[in-house]
């Protein structure tokens, strides 16, 4: 194949994802209680408005809110029911209230979030669990997107598709309700609690001495008396969509004080385990406004999560990315722990990180501000393939790449001298000016399909020739 016959090492597909406003999720609305520390919970008062109406005003006014919003909601009134039964206890006699009313209370102790009125941007992408009825040389995908609604919250949002043999992508249309999970506690091991309080700021004695008395394994009740123990056994949760909802309907939400604020930048990746097993694992940012951590997620289906913090020197600050294998017995993980540098990270149980040391520090001038990855490395025959962002002047963002050894991946074999995406035009202005950024590409034949969010404003895909990318890193001085 001649130069000019040979195919580009990038190009830029049609498909742009923007953020949709109508795609919204109910949230619990407490009047009074919406804006933290504003005062005394004005809930009292309109409870009392509200069990004073008419009969046919509460039956009124019911009809217009199912005529007006069972279309946006997936089992509107089965929601109702919840939010009642948030405020049940201080309702007097609630339990010989007709069911209109209870219902009409439901609604008034309910509102509308828009999961992405502000932002869509930030995509990871990895291949779906089911791969039946597609034609040969076809890969159907699940994509994480992060949206971002009012008051900065970001959650984490799915999308589907396929990817055809000749890397044409068709994105699936989501259907006009979204689906919010259930929270479910779990048991808690007291050896990893430990290591967590060990980390969390603060004095942590009556802690200590609360766990000292603890069995190996309990349930979030045993610690209910220790606000730093409760505190911390409720970053950790299992949630569950229902079955029939579809992937791309599905929308991962905070549930957790350490998320309080946000579920930021999904790296998903699917990860083979040594007993043959493969499940789905991310590594998130959560915000409780304050600072930042990196949790765990794991899935077997995209129906049950698993939700965990982490600890550990390598398991600090954002932009944590699992290797899709274990490596030397352990599992791997790229890790930003100093902010700046692309380090790498150890762990026997995925949930304590050890750092091995840094692979790259900021050194060219589109990257001299700080370096991060792009997502999970992609193994090749060549090396571990690592997509990489880069900022520089003017706080713009690159993507580059580079290559570790598939044996001993502290061994940087090179990177790409310039970086191998850049902003253009179109995609300059946005909520954040300049960006360029991916949480991970997927590999489909010989094509790296690479989902990546512009100046968080919108979502595009690049495609890179996997054998020209290769060829063109430079081995490393």
């Amino acid at each position: 194949m001649t130069a000019v016959d040979a195919p580009p090492l990038l190009r830029r597909t049609h498909h742009v994802l923007r953020p949709d406003a109508t795609r919204v999720v109910s949230t619990p609305f407490l009047p009074g209680e919406e804006i933290e520390g504003a005062g005394l919970s004005r809930r009292a008062v309109v409870l009392a408005r509200l069990l004073a109406l008419p009969d046919a005003e509460v039956d009124t006014a019911l009809i217009e809110v199912l005529t007006s919003f069972s279309a946006r909601h997936h089992d509107l009134v089965g929601l109702l029911d919840e939010r009642f039964a948030l405020v049940a206890r201080h309702v007097e006699d609630a339990g010989v209230l007709s069911l209109e009313r209870r219902r009409l209370i439901g609604a008034c102790m309910s509102q509308e979030y828009a999961i992405e009125s502000a932002a869509l941007f930030n995509p990871s992408m990895v291949a779906h669990p089911d791969q039946s009825g597609l034609p040969e040389g076809a890969l159907r995908f699940v994509m994480s997107v992060r949206g971002v609604g009012e008051g900065h919250v970001s959650s984490v949002g799915l999308r589907t598709g396929v990817v055809d043999a000749a890397d044409e992508l068709t994105f699936d249309t989501p259907g006009p309700t979204t689906t919010v999970p259930v929270r479910h506690d779990i048991e808690h091991s007291r050896a990893d609690l430990r290591r967590q309080n060990d980390e969390l700021a603060g004095d942590r004695d009556d802690a200590d001495e609360l766990l000292r008395a603890l069995p190996d394994l309990f349930g979030p009740t045993a610690v209910e008396t220790s606000p730093r123990l409760a505190w911390l056994s409720a970053c950790s949760y299992d949630v569950t969509f229902p079955a029939p909802s579809a992937i791309d309907s599905r929308v991962l939400m905070p549930r957790s004080p350490a998320e309080r604020c946000g579920i930021e930048d999904l790296r998903l990746v699917e990860v083979a385990h040594t007993d043959g097993r493969s499940a789905y694992l991310g590594t998130y940012t959560a915000f409780d406004g304050e600072s930042v951590a990196p949790h765990l997620l794991e899935t077997d289906d995209f129906t049950t999560f698993r939700v965990r913090r982490m600890t550990g020197p390598g398991a600090k600050n954002k932009g944590m990315a699992i290797f899709p294998r274990r490596v030397g017995g352990r599992y791997l993980a790229l890790s930003r722990w100093d902010r700046e540098s692309n380090s790498l990270a150890s762990s026997d149980d995925l949930l304590h990180w050890d750092d091995l040391g840094t692979l790259s520090a900021p050194a060219r001038a589109w990257e001299i501000i700080q370096v991060g990855n792009c997502g999970s490395p992609v193994e090749t025959a060549d090396g571990w393939l690592v997509l990489t962002h880069g900022v520089g002047p003017m706080r713009q963002y690159g993507i580059g790449a580079m290559l570790l050894d598939l044996d001993d991946p502290r061994r940087v074999l090179g990177s790409l001298a310039a970086p191998l995406l850049t902003p253009s035009v179109d995609e300059r202005d946005g909520y954040v000016p300049n960006v360029v950024y991916s949480c991970g590409a997927m590999l489909h034949g010989q094509t790296l399909v690479l989902p990546y969010g512009c100046s968080d404003a919108a979502i595009r895909v690049a495609l890179v020739d996997l054998p020209a990318l290769l060829a063109r890193i430079v081995p490393r001085s």
